[in-house]
């Protein structure tokens, strides 16, 4: 009887190959004997593992990533993409399959949480400096991320088959149109074809569930372990680097500092290994929640001879379909191709130290005033085009389109 009495504590001393302990110098030991504990790095800046310092978004967006992964893989077992079988599978998920309707919109609320993460996480790596060396490539990677994000968001959307998702793809891919040297190869490419179809539909589903994931989760895993090497090497530059505006040589630093992170830091095990997990289990439980709350609706079955009036694009894409109603010259090719430019070449032009890791350092004023206008206007664009644009593309308030007729 003890003896089955302790198989519980051999099974969980196997998997850590060390005893468990608080002592910490056996805590790396622990991590480095450790396959999920070795991903971390050995030891984290105490500043890094403040709320204010990185908003979590980062954890959330790995948290929200493995929600879509888990709730993808059983969404499969279901889905069949083929015309009109996907309509009617999509159908049986919410009438018929238990729990099939809070799967679905569980995966829904994740994908479009993911979108709003990364570009949040995009946002705050910006507004602290936080791009600037060593981590220029880092910033290149998470630009990555957020294409291939956007990328499994809009391939997922043509999945259900119904008249939003048909004609919201439709909208999207006229934008090509504007780009008349990439637009007939990319649209032979995704939709296999001049319009959206059965090959558009089996092409989005191959991208959606094989292909993007596999980019995802080779973007997700090099950009965390640039994290982790980055971070040191910055800590150690710092270490070695004299005050801004002082002149003189500095001593040496310590052995503790000069290796990585010093005295103000901590081992990742356990305090960040909780961290964790308290941020995945909170995602989860937030989704399930606004799952339930704001359930998706399954619209009527696609018609390609009755667009709705008006077809809007993913509210991802709204802003951007907001700018080309504007001018297709300025919202179609200037704007996303100048964004697009300066993205890629600003880790590399502003290179001033200063003001790195501070939220809206006033070293920074003028780039940090920059690029909140161009947000604040992205987003403004985007609320209109998602929810005061009406029948005839004309300008309406929501629910009183007779006030202001455009």
């Amino acid at each position: 009887m003890r003896a089955l009495l302790e198989v519980p504590g051999r099974i969980w001393d196997s998997f850590h190959r060390e005893p468990h302990t608080h002592r910490p110098r056996q805590r790396p030991v622990r991590m480095i004997d450790n396959w999920f504990l070795h991903v971390h790095p050995n030891r984290v800046s105490l500043i890094s593992l403040r709320p204010t310092t990185t908003l979590g978004l980062g954890l959330i967006t790995v948290s929200l990533f493995l929600v879509l992964a888990v709730t993808g893989i059983l969404l499969m077992f279901y889905y069949v993409p083929a015309v009109p079988e996907a309509y009617e599978r999509m159908q049986d998920l919410i009438f018929v399959v238990p729990f099939g309707r809070l799967l679905r919109d569980v995966h829904r609320i994740a994908a479009e949480g993911m979108v709003v993460s990364v570009l949040l996480h995009l946002l705050r790596v910006f507004f602290t400096g936080s791009y600037k060396p060593p981590r220029e490539f880092n910033w290149l990677v998470g630009l990555g991320l957020l294409t291939v994000t956007l990328a499994l968001s809009f391939t997922g959307y043509l999945l259900p088959w119904d008249q939003l998702s048909y004609w919201a793809i439709t909208v999207s891919a006229g934008i090509l149109d504007y780009y008349p040297v990439i637009a007939g190869p990319v649209r032979s490419l995704l939709l296999g074809g001049p319009s959206v179809g059965q090959e558009a539909l089996l092409r989005f589903y191959v991208l959606h569930v094989f292909v993007l994931p596999g980019l995802a989760t080779v973007f997700i895993g090099y950009h965390v372990w640039r994290v982790r090497k980055d971070g040191g090497l910055a800590a150690q530059a710092e270490a070695q680097s004299p005050p801004a505006g002082s002149s003189t040589t500095p001593a040496p630093p310590p052995p503790a500092a000069a290796g990585r992170l010093g005295t103000d830091s901590t081992t990742s095990y356990p305090l960040l290994l909780w961290i964790e997990v308290s941020i995945l289990l909170a995602v989860v439980l937030g989704t399930i929640a606004l799952a339930s709350t704001f359930p998706g609706r399954l619209g009527p079955l696609a018609n390609v001879d009755h667009p709705p009036n008006p077809a809007k694009a993913p509210w991802y894409f709204a802003g951007l379909q907001e700018l080309v109603s504007y001018s297709a010259l300025w919202g179609g090719v200037v704007v996303p191709v100048s964004l697009l430019v300066v993205g890629v070449l600003l880790p590399y032009v502003d290179r001033n130290p200063r003001g790195v890791g501070v939220w809206f350092s006033r070293h920074r004023r003028g780039i940090v005033w920059l690029g909140a206008a161009a947000t604040l206007a992205w987003v403004v664009l985007t609320l209109i085009g998602a929810f005061l644009r009406g029948p005839n593309w004309g300008f309406f308030w929501p629910g009183q389109p007779w006030l202001i007729p455009q």
